[in-house]
């Protein structure tokens, strides 16, 4: 591609719309769903780990569909279709009368498949190897800057109803789709496409084509465990911080702005010298270890100010992640991108599948009055245990492959 720089702007923009349209929505999902139940925070916790499962489920199916089809016919439709299906979600809840409406809409969602997927196979596409993990922290740079500007204006709007915001995430991502249509170029020639198959185009058999490599499996083994223990604070978040500290919808999308701004500090303007000065690999073994202690703090914080302060810590855990995507996508040739893409978003949609529903049961039950002990922090005490495991995995990994920077 003869502009990289403009095409790496164009996913960026996409990007933040996207994760601007979901954080509108995060701090008033517990409000709608008791609401349509008519139950308390703890019985909502339950149920938002169903419907993060029921997306996850239908992701877990299509992603490698798409990313199969995407390394067939190109970047840009695929992210296109992706994007139009999270509008109509956002559409279908937001219209929802009863608690069903929402299984449906997340099950739209999913089968759509996060954009993510294919815009991670369109950084690769561009990238030049040295620049990868730059150009992977550009997406969680994105991340945070949506997360700054999203649960902010949903916390807002959710004062005006609860169904509010996702009115306002439906026209942000469709508008996004619309910018998309006509300013996203493609990022695959035609000479590194590559024939569709079925048999490739499904979880386990991404996986099994996988198994060449090393490195990558051990890895994904390693995020994996990443992903499970991130559903204590992805799942719990709001029903944490609402049973913790009595906060309102509000007060939940500022402190989410705050995780924003401090991801997007750390990956999109840290991470860079820091993974020059120290190398990949260091990158990650010093992100994983802060990302346990973050979590551990977490779990036995007792003042809506110390969740603030733990943050910054946990947030350093970012250098982790675009190191090992960087490495994973230096080890498989370029028709093979969006494959792996597709089988990191599906090994994502397993820990979606696994994670929501262990961390929302387990604040459940101990915050359910009628268990003997009393502790919401619970979920982040066992997503520390799997951190630790994580960085154990990820060192044994890497020393094995000889991979050293």
């Amino acid at each position: 591609m003869k502009n990289r720089k403009a095409a790496l702007g164009f996913i960026f923009v996409t990007i933040l719309i996207d994760m601007t349209g979901l954080g509108i929505i995060i701090p008033v999902i517990p409000k709608l769903i008791t609401e349509l139940i008519g139950g308390t925070i703890s019985d909502a916790s339950v149920y938002g780990g169903l419907l993060v499962f029921s997306y996850a489920f239908f992701q877990f199916v299509f992603s490698p569909i798409l990313g199969g089809i995407s390394d067939r016919v190109g970047r840009r439709p695929v992210l296109l279709f992706s994007l139009f299906g999270l509008g109509i979600d956002y559409l279908v809840v937001a219209l929802a009368p009863t608690i069903g409406w929402l299984f449906l809409g997340r099950m739209i969602a999913g089968i759509g498949g996060a954009s993510i997927t294919t815009a991670s196979a369109y950084i690769a596409d561009i990238s030049e190897p040295e620049k990868r993990a730059q150009n992977f922290g550009m997406i969680g740079a994105a991340f945070g800057l949506g997360f700054i500007i999203g649960p902010v204006i949903g916390g807002i709007l959710g004062e005006y109803g609860s169904r509010v915001p996702f009115y306002a995430a439906a026209g942000l991502t469709l508008l996004n789709w619309l910018y998309g249509y006509f300013v996203i170029p493609e990022s695959l020639d035609k000479e590194h496409r590559r024939a569709f198959s079925w048999k490739r185009a499904n979880p386990f058999g991404t996986l099994q084509h996988l198994r060449k490599y090393p490195a990558i499996l051990g890895l994904i083994a390693s995020i994996f465990l990443i992903y499970i223990a991130a559903h204590a604070v992805q799942s719990t978040w709001a029903y944490f911080t609402i049973e913790s500290f009595k906060w309102t919808e509000a007060e939940v999308g500022y402190s989410l702005g705050f995780v924003g701004l401090v991801v997007a500090t750390v990956q999109g303007v840290l991470i860079r010298p820091v993974v020059k000065a120290i190398g990949q690999v260091k990158a990650i073994y010093v992100g994983l270890t802060f990302n346990a202690i973050g979590l551990f703090l977490f779990a036995f914080a007792n003042e809506g100010w110390m969740i603030y302060a733990i943050l910054v810590p946990y947030a350093l855990g970012g250098f982790a992640g675009p190191s090992m995507q960087s490495i994973m996508t230096s080890q498989v040739p370029v028709d093979e991108q969006g494959e792996l893409q597709g089988g990191l978003t599906s090994m994502a949609s397993v820990t979606s599948i696994i994670g929501p529903l262990m961390m929302t049961s387990i604040f459940a039950y101990f915050t359910d009055a009628a268990n003997k002990i009393y502790f919401p922090g619970a979920p982040f005490v066992v997503a520390t245990i799997l951190a630790i495991i994580s960085l154990i995995l990820v060192v044994r990994t890497l020393m094995g492959s000889g991979i050293k920077s």
